[in-house]
């Protein structure tokens, strides 16, 4: 909800106010000066060094630092999104419906809808922009542990510019509400004016005194502005600098205090990593770079939506875990249970294995679809003991028609669910499946070699993705087939399949994506024959370095479907290889047509591969440019790839592209 929205609120949800309650309310959580953030004392040294292992400082100004970084106000940034002017376009026109709260008598002022806040121009800087503003103005070549400082540095700076401004005071709703909904009121904002005082500590913990500005305003049109006073007073009107925003129509030095704070909150929601100034970092700007450039290509859509929505959830649910081990070692006492040690190791295992995974996606960059570990843990069945092999017949009810193309000897078992049909399924077993739609788990556990084949035409087997799930169809078989079915992807955020090792064949298919394409993994094979691929929003087709693949008489079209009106941050098309170890590649009678990208691309490292295509490149030939046939040919003829009778056509930035990185 942006600043000039109007929630409703419940009558029996307003807090008040009373002395026996002051320093209840805050959204910090209580500390303890006398408990070290690591484990309480009376734990054994092996639970301590363990537990206070990761950056979790002792004191209580160290901690309320921590959950400061920890616990700041939404960024606009982190969901792509800025405080606009459009926005507040919109939310003007959205509050003639105003919401209605108990009011105590003789404190009956309304408050009136809030100002637009400055339009952040942070918002439409490009990448060069922001890593030179950054790495070089801010924090100039600093390491990780110095890096509070020179954000406290560069804030004070900006704050010597004005002493007094109008801001938008955007607290948690626990500070005024008992109960609320989320959904409906993310914030409380409160038109105040600003005092800055002198350079504190750190950036994150900058308090600048305020006071509610006339016309008193808010977002909530009924709150008491008793109400805010008195909560204001409690707070001896010290308030986070970072949850205060100023004002539209200022003069230009706030609006500099305006992409100072953006600057700050954009450092600590996303750049900052409180692993950062434990680990040795030779070049920490470097390591700012790289995630300046993982932020931008989530946003430009180089990276996949459901991708990023992982990779954001992912830093989220850390960040939130971080804040219950703070609170929970808060609030031991002086002599913990057994239970309160173990708790804390739960606790700090879960931190670690998500901020490992956090490095993992930060140092592949995510590529198109982020960090691919093995998904499937399960062990293969094999055969059966009896050595029979069965057919399981997929349909709500079984008919004779349905089985007298079978001859006389086949095990039959007939299941209504595919899921329960691939769960019982062993090594050569087949999987008939009859026109419905249907959802199955188990696609993304595929270790036995089986035939997954519909009866009928495609276009009436529709299989469809859990939403819920990260994967669809995923194989480490040594040799699985699925043929004459309708793949719907629906929510899931890794390849529609996803082949881990061993071979597949996908024959006479429809794979309709909504996030990534085929990828086919280092030493895995594929083998795609009559089929149609369509809506990836990276490649159709993804080869690792030394995968195999074969594609034969299939369409790919509409992919490097991004909503982004950035074409030129992705090259990605119908098939893109990645080299080193090159992939084998076989392409006959294809028709690659109507993708974003280009129809076939090549990445190869910088001089190290293929540097007969770097000489083209010095001579002027584009490296999207076809006309030098036999540069092409060397390449093809170095990277194993074989392309005959192919229909490359109408794709937006061409057809062939060899892509230096």
């Amino acid at each position: 909800m942006a600043s000039g929205a109007r929630a409703p609120v419940p009558e029996d949800s307003v807090r008040t106010v009373s002395p026996g309650r002051r320093g209840e309310r805050g959204v910090s959580a209580p500390t303890r000066d006398s408990v070290a953030v690591g484990t309480p004392k009376s734990v054994a040294s092996p639970v301590r060094s363990v537990v206070a292992s990761p950056r979790l400082v002792k004191g209580k100004a160290g901690r309320e630092a921590a959950l400061r970084r920890l616990q700041l106000p939404p960024a606009s940034h982190a969901e792509g999104r800025g405080q606009g002017a459009e926005e507040e376009e919109e939310v003007e026109e959205e509050t003639a419906e105003k919401p209605q709260m108990s009011v105590p008598e003789g404190d009956e002022e309304e408050a009136r809808p809030l100002p637009p806040v400055c339009l952040s121009p942070m918002r439409g800087m490009w990448r060069d922009e922001k890593v030179a503003l950054y790495c070089d103005e801010v924090l100039q070549g600093c390491k990780a542990e110095d890096a509070d400082e020179a954000m406290s540095k560069y804030l004070s700076e900006k704050l010597k510019l004005k002493d007094k401004w109008l801001g938008v005071w955007k607290t948690n709703p626990e500070l005024f509400f008992v109960k609320y909904e989320e959904a409906s009121i993310p914030f409380v904002g409160i038109l105040v004016e600003v005092i800055c005082k002198p350079r504190q500590s750190s950036s994150s913990c900058f308090k600048v005194t305020v006071s509610v500005a006339e016309p008193f305003s808010s977002n909530i049109a009924n709150i008491p502005r008793g109400l805010v006073n008195e909560i204001l007073e409690e707070l001896e009107h010290s308030v986070p600098l970072l949850e205060v925003y100023p004002v539209e129509g200022q003069d230009s030095d706030n609006h500099d205090i305006a992409l100072a704070l953006e600057v700050v909150r954009f450092f600590y929601d996303f750049l900052w990593r409180d692993w950062d100034d434990e680990e040795s970092c030779e070049n920490y700007t470097a390591l700012i770079e790289e995630r300046i450039n993982l932020w931008c290509d989530i946003q430009d859509g180089t990276i996949p939506g459901p991708i990023a929505q992982r990779f954001k959830k992912t830093l989220e649910k850390y960040k939130n875990k971080r804040v219950e081990l703070i609170e929970y070692q808060s609030n031991i006492k002086e002599d913990p249970s057994a239970a309160e040690a173990v708790e804390c190791w739960k606790k700090y295992y879960e931190i670690v294995m998500l901020c490992g995974l956090l490095k993992m996606w930060e140092d592949l960059r995510l590529r198109v679809h982020g960090p691919f570990f093995p998904r499937i843990l399960r062990r293969r069945k094999g055969k059966r003991d009896f050595g029979k092999t069965i057919t399981h017949i997929v349909a709500k009810v079984m008919t004779t028609d349905m089985v007298k193309d079978l001859s006389s000897d086949t095990l039959l078992q007939q299941h209504d669910d595919l899921d329960l049909a691939l769960d019982s399924c062993y090594s050569g077993d087949t999987v008939v499946i009859f026109p419905g739609e249907y959802q199955a788990v188990n696609l993304a556990l595929l270790t036995d070699d089986i035939i997954i084949k519909g009866v009928g035409k495609r276009e009436e087997i529709l299989i469809t993705s859990e939403p819920s799930h990260d994967s669809f169809v995923v194989s480490k078989a040594d040799n699985v087939k699925l043929m004459h079915l309708s793949l719907i992807q629906q929510g899931t955020v890794d390849g529609i399949v996803v082949v881990e090792s061993g071979h597949m064949t996908l024959e006479n298919c429809v794979l309709k994506c909504e996030g990534t394409g085929v990828c086919v993994l280092t030493g895995a094979a594929l083998t795609i024959t009559d089929s149609e691929i369509t809506g990836a929003q990276g490649a159709g087709v993804e080869l690792y370095p030394g995968s195999t693949a074969i594609l034969e008489r299939n369409e790919i079209h509409h992919c490097n479907n991004l909503r982004t009106s950035d074409n030129s941050k992705s090259t990605l098309g119908g098939v893109n290889m990645k080299v080193l170890p090159a992939p084998k590649l076989k392409m006959t009678n294809n028709h690659i047509y109507n993708n974003n990208g280009y129809g076939v691309s090549i990445l190869q490292p910088t001089e190290q591969f293929f540097i007969v295509a770097e000489e083209a490149f010095s001579k002027g030939a584009a490296s999207g440019d076809k006309k030098d046939d036999s540069v092409l040919s060397r390449v093809m003829q170095n990277l194993n790839l074989e392309m005959n009778n192919n229909k490359i056509e109408a794709n937006l930035k061409g057809d062939i592209r060899i892509v230096t990185s």
